[in-house]
């Protein structure tokens, strides 16, 4: 199987806002297209069955429903803002970026039906076959790398946070749950279905309010972007998005919750929807010489990062 991914090419002095087509994507009309770039994706996940299928029959699929429930009935807005306030203190450790892939290792995601990794394999696989096909955008590269590091508050020494607080699809909360989040029916048992502020398709937001002023569901996503933002890295306003919005399926994917974007959050979903390509479909059993590729990524926590972070 090969997807075929539009790589964009700019002239420096083009628009490259686009416009935002109803399904959720953009055209890009001054985006050149001669040059292609073919990331070869296997059929099958590591179980042997396809990509983000969540219906089919197996034990791995079963404890991803169960997963899918808990996180369901239990993010609510309540509980987003008292997670924002514990660890947006950033109190847990000090350290810096590649001890926090270290130590990474010690953590398996329970709600991807696709892998079984340590998750530093899956950091590498997606950084490595980014920097193949998009080899000058090092900001990408290191964005690859980074996105899933916030999955360290399910260790002890950063609270502990259940997987259902850590991982999975995310979504907004204060506003209705849109049907194309995975096992939409457990948002039923959530306490803010009910709550007449939070059920419209605005809730207590405004059309265009920006995704910044929007609150998600919690989880990895949004700690790793605190700890990007309160550590003052220099990462691009895409890579910062990437990281807050890579598990956001229901919009990235389903094209959902559009009304809520503003300017800026359409000129980067065009990068997310690059990036995801390479985060769904690198997982695999080959592995990455971690030795051999950790001084150039190293190079690069140097250039956009201090040499340790708060978190």
């Amino acid at each position: 199987m090969t997807i075929s991914i539009e790589k964009p090419i700019f002239d420096k002095n083009e628009d490259k806002t686009g416009e935002l087509r109803s399904d959720g994507r953009f055209s890009m009309p001054n985006i050149a297209t001669e040059e292609e770039v073919a990331l070869l994706a296997p059929e099958m996940n590591a179980f042997g069955r396809q990509f983000r299928d969540y219906d089919a029959k197996s034990e791995r699929q079963k404890s991803v429903e169960e997963f899918y429930s808990l996180q369901h009935i239990n993010q609510t807005v309540d509980f987003v803002k008292k997670m924002r306030a514990e660890y947006g203190k950033l109190d847990k450790k000090v350290m810096s970026i590649w001890e926090c892939c270290e130590l990474l290792n010690e953590v398996v995601d329970e709600s991807d039906p696709d892998l079984d990794e340590p998750q530093i394999q899956h950091l590498l696989q997606s950084a490595e076959a980014i920097r193949k096909d998009y080899p000058n955008e090092d900001w990408l590269h290191l964005t690859a790398l980074i996105h899933d590091l916030g999955k360290v508050i399910t260790l002890p020494q950063f609270g502990g946070l259940p997987q259902w607080a850590t991982v999975g699809d995310t979504f907004p909360v204060g506003c209705a749950f849109d049907e194309s989040n995975v096992h939409h029916k457990y948002f039923l048992e959530n306490p803010d279905f009910h709550n007449q502020a939070y059920n419209t398709k605005n809730g207590i937001y405004t059309e265009g309010c920006g995704l910044n002023n929007v609150m998600m569901s919690w989880g990895h996503d949004d700690y790793m972007y605190m700890v990007v933002k309160e550590n003052r890295s220099t990462l691009p306003s895409a890579g910062q998005f990437i990281i807050r919005y890579h598990s956001f399926y229901p919009l990235h994917t389903a094209g959902e919750y559009t009304h809520l974007m503003n300017e800026e959050d359409k000129r980067n979903l065009k990068w997310l929807h690059v990036f995801n390509q390479y985060d769904l479909y690198s997982k695999s059993k080959v592995h990455v010489d971690v030795e051999k590729v950790k001084p150039y990524y190293m190079s690069l926590i140097k250039k956009y990062f201090p040499e340790s972070l708060k978190w």
